[in-house]
Formats: C-alpha cells, structure tokens, sequence
C-alpha cells in the first residue's frame, strides 16, 4: 500500500506548537456557538486538536480509533475501525474533531457512527482542510492545500536517533520535483 498522494499540494506550511495552540483556540471559538455537548476526537493526531477543544469547551472527549494506518505506515485502501464510538454520544450535540481533512473520508466515516449510535446532532471539525476535502467539514481553522507538517510529525525516534519522518521526507522530494 502507498503513502498518501502528495502531489497536489502547494508549498509547505509547517505548523509549530504555538501555532497549532492558536488554531486549536480558534476551532473552540467556532465551535462554541454550536452547543457541543461532547467531542469525539479522531486517535492519533486527531486527539491532539480534539483534546484542546474539549478542554477549552470544558467538554467530556471520547476517543475513536479510526485509520488506514498499522505502525505508522499505510496498511489499508480505507480507514478501517480499531475503537468504536461511545455510546456517551446517545441524545448529545457532538462535535467530531480531526487533525485535517484530506480527503474527508474518516470525518464522514465517524460522524456516521455517531449518528448510527443516537447523537442528536453532529458538527464535523477539522484543525486544517485541504480544499479537496469531500465531504468539507463544517468547521475549520485554516483552509490550506499546502503540504503541513504538524509538529507531532516533524520528527520521529527510529533507530536510537531523532530524524525527520520518512514519509515526509519523500513528500519533501516531490514538492522539489513540482517546482
């Protein structure tokens, strides 16, 4: 199975921590007027964003595990579900968070499950979205088609030493080569 298709992205943004606490401040701000009673935050990076919102919210988070991803490296075609929604969602306005929306796949995939579980009404969130994003989420903090790199990522431990994430490595080289 291949990596993500990195192709289409335009430029780099990298996204540092003060960053991604400015965005995370902003998404709880468009989402305050939604009456969120709960947030369902997307296991991995998705926690990250998700975590933030519900705090800010001072809101229950319940996670989900929801990838297309074993160890770190693309395994499956389609998101494939490793932890399922809690039935805490049953009769709750939920706000559904990820990291980013690339293709809108997950987020649509959980917001259904939510819904299957009882959740009276569902706001689909998304710290960043690609404007290819289908479905869009309803609530974004940066709309960007630029390949980022979130500060989780940048970085990874392999072999006993900190070096830069393999997959963005090659995401590195084929922004040079559209250039």
């Amino acid at each position: 199975m291949q990596s993500y298709d990195y192709s289409q992205r335009k430029g780099i943004d990298e996204i540092t921590w003060e960053r991604f606490a400015q965005l995370a401040k902003l998404l709880a701000e468009k989402l305050s007027s939604a009456g969120i009673e709960v947030v369902v935050g997307i296991a991995r990076a998705g926690l990250f964003p998700a975590t933030a919102v519900a705090c800010a919210l001072r809101r229950e988070l319940y996670p989900v595990r929801v990838t297309r991803r074993v160890n770190d490296c693309v395994t499956f075609e389609y998101p494939v579900w490793k932890v399922d929604v809690s039935t805490e969602v049953n009769g709750k306005v939920v706000a559904v968070v990820d990291e980013i929306a690339d293709t809108g796949e997950t987020l649509a995939l959980v917001a259904e499950r939510v819904r299957q579980v009882g959740a009276s009404r569902i706001v689909t969130a998304s710290l960043i979205s690609h404007s290819w994003a289908k479905p869009m989420p309803e609530i974004v903090a940066l709309s960007t088609d630029a390949l980022v790199i979130f500060p989780w990522d940048k970085n990874v431990f392999l072999n006993g030493q900190w070096q830069s994430h393999p997959e963005l490595e090659k995401a590195f080289d084929l922004q040079k080569l559209n250039e």
